[in-house]
């Protein structure tokens, strides 16, 4: 390892992010563990928290690397990470390097390694997604990550191309001799060179890529458009994206319909988006002044910027290769001039905070309702005991009448509450009535359906107007299929908030309001495939006329595999809330039961003289301060998860 003299704070800003992502499970698991200690632990909370905890296990920073070809994007990812390998690690020659997509990121399951997935299967019509789970279609190549010139010849593998007939190329989704940006070009053999893989995963044990950062390096324009995965759910997922721009070449015509296809659509500059202007060094002029240079970089990053509709502030000129000549022979003046820092800075500021922010919106609204129920469920049993007690105490020298009287009044409550419970079973069953209408509109059996009825009708389609009308349709009742699915919850959501209220007027259950739950997410996930598939399947259609069906079939088999995730996952949500909103009733019915049952026993022990007022009582104080205890050890241990999900400068504010 080559010893790199600068402080590279995305590496310590990720690690410092990846310390406090690791601090805040630990509390939860703690919280978790103190929980079923306490026995204080249902179904429903232990479920949250394990989902919880999974999802800060497999917690990934996704950053998106994208340009058009030879704009030094391979290069700027070896100055960035893998400067400290003293050599570089993507290939990065002059002309076209990254072939294919690639995914660099860790795998602690594997041995070091490179998965290539061969050009051929974009024959089938499936996405990339649906082959990571048959491993037996990749060529696997081992990394030994001890020999940097080893590893170096290994990674070449990526930038490899193979020769096809041009009928194949097309097969393929390649765009044979048409256009000015052509790469596609008959050869004189009558043969057309192309990608040798479809995709390539690194699995490299770097310190970054263990705290689960992962980069997506991505080739030009022409791949991009062939392999619809890339935008539809990569991009638009990525937490950064990177787009590379050549100081040598500007603004081209093609950068510019990455960026608007693919990076900032309809104009939206979104958190995260950043616009590298590469190659300053060739501007470092002997026969100018520092200060002419600088001027000259100016000029050309606002120019970038205007031609973007950016801010300038978010254009960053570097030299990718000077910085990592710098990083590798620790010259701090020549890694100033390369001014990769400023990226790396803003990268980690733009990068870490935006997904701290999203790691405590969702761990703190599940944690939040688990502890809140937890303290609610304490509270109740403190009243419920405290009015035993105050029972008791008022008992303290009268007579057995009295007692008896007491008795048949806590008797008559108990057979009241009983009677109450005919309602709640009511209740249940028609829950689970709502429930299933729920998910007979929002089940996956009914998309399967539809998705087959589409298909069946693309492929009978004789006219492109058919295949559009399709298309609109499949939309259109994914749609009405959220929207039915939103009155039900709506329906069960207004039924329960009127059972709460009732129960806590009638049975002084502490109950608060239900979770509130919506789809919208998922309707906004479904624009966002369908305005992708009407700017690039009707433009790829009139395109390439000669193989209408397949190119609509494959692109139809990405969106509706996207569809599918997104009900999947709008399933699993609904899931859990419905369940979210029954717990809290289901713990203090059952509570309440437990309470009333006690205070019977109590009375009738002390009525049949087989126990002193006075013993039960200190029995029950006992039991008070014991309530106390762990009222104060919640308080506690939640304090310290909360404590952990303040936003950053809070917890600065605290600190200091």
């Amino acid at each position: 390892m080559v010893f790199v003299g600068h402080d590279m704070s995305l590496a310590n800003q990720f690690a410092a992010y990846a310390a406090w992502r690791a601090s805040l499970s630990s509390h939860l698991g703690e919280f978790k563990e103190w929980l079923a200690q306490n026995e204080l632990s249902d179904a429903q909370s232990d479920l949250r928290l394990t989902q919880l905890l999974e999802r800060l296990r497999e917690d990934r920073l996704n950053v998106a690397f994208v340009a058009e070809f030879s704009r030094g994007k391979s290069e700027l990812i070896n100055a960035i990470f893998f400067a400290e390998y003293g050599t570089r690690m993507l290939p990065s020659s002059a002309g076209r390097t990254t072939m294919c997509p690639t995914e660099l990121l860790y795998d602690g399951d594997k041995l070091p390694c490179i998965e290539l997935l061969p050009i051929e299967t974009r024959a089938s019509n499936s996405g990339v997604t649906e082959y990571k789970r048959f491993p037996e279609e990749w060529k696997v190549v081992a990394l030994d990550v001890e020999a940097p010139d080893a590893m170096q010849e290994a990674l070449r593998q990526v930038s490899e191309t193979t020769r096809v007939t041009p009928e194949d190329a097309a097969r393929l989704g390649f765009e044979v001799g048409g256009g000015d940006v052509d790469f596609y070009r008959v050869g004189d053999d009558g043969l057309v060179e192309v990608p040798r893989w479809r995709h390539a995963i690194i699995n490299f044990p770097h310190p970054l890529l263990k705290q689960g950062l992962i980069i997506l390096d991505t080739p030009g324009l022409n791949a991009i458009g062939a392999e619809p995965e890339l935008t539809l759910s990569l991009l638009p997922n990525a937490h950064a994206v990177l787009f590379i721009l050549g100081a040598d070449t500007g603004v081209t015509q093609s950068d510019m319909a990455i960026w608007r296809e693919h990076i900032c659509g309809g104009g939206t500059a979104r958190r995260g988006r950043l616009v590298v202007l590469n190659k300053i060094d060739g501007q470092w002029d002997e026969l100018k002044t520092p200060e002419e240079i600088d001027a000259e970089i100016q000029r050309q990053v606002e120019s970038s910027a205007g031609i973007l509709d950016l801010p300038a502030t978010q254009v960053f000129p570097v030299s990718a290769q000077k910085g990592l000549v710098a990083k590798i022979t620790g010259d701090q003046a020549l890694l100033e001039r390369s001014r990769l820092p400023l990226l790396e800075a803003a990268l980690s500021g733009e990068l870490i905070p935006a997904k701290h922010d999203i790691v405590c919106d969702n761990t703190e609204s599940e944690f939040g309702d688990v502890s809140r129920r937890v303290r609610g469920l304490l509270e109740s049993r403190l009243a419920g005991l405290r009015e035993q007690l105050t029972e008791l105490t008022e008992l303290r020298g009268k007579n057995k009448g009295v007692v008896e009287y007491m008795m048949g009044k806590v008797r008559a409550e108990k057979d009241e509450f009983e009677s109450g419970l005919q309602r709640y079973y009511a209740v249940r069953s028609v829950f689970s009535t709502l429930t299933n209408k729920l998910f007979g509109h929002l089940g996956l059996d009914s998309l399967r359906q539809l998705t087959h009825e589409t298909r069946e009708a693309m492929l009978e389609a004789a006219f492109s107007k058919t295949l559009s009308d399709a298309m609109a349709k499949f939309f259109g009742r994914s749609r009405e299929a959220l929207g039915k699915s939103n009155d039900e919850i709506n329906e069960i959501l207004a039924m329960m908030e009127a059972v709460y209220k009732r129960f806590a007027v009638e049975h002084g259950l502490k109950l608060g309001s239900p979770t509130a739950f919506s789809l919208l997410r998922y309707e906004k996930e479904l624009d966002r495939l369908q305005s992708w598939c009407d700017a690039h399947l009707n433009t790829m259609v009139s395109l390439l006329t000669h193989d209408k069906k397949n190119i609509t079939q494959k692109f139809f088999e990405e969106v509706a595999v996207q569809v599918r995730r997104a009900f999947e996952h709008a399933n699993r949500d609904a899931e859990t809330w419905l369940r979210a909103v029954m717990a809290p009733m289901e713990t203090q019915v059952r509570e309440h039961q437990i309470q009333l049952k006690r205070r019977l026993e109590s009375i009738k022990r002390i009525h049949q003289a087989t126990d002193t007022l006075e013993d039960r009582i200190l029995e029950l104080e006992g039991v008070e301060k014991n309530l106390l205890q762990q009222i104060e050890g919640l308080e506690e241990i939640a304090g310290q998860v909360r404590q952990l999900l303040l936003p950053a400068e809070a917890r600065q504010l605290q600190a200091a």
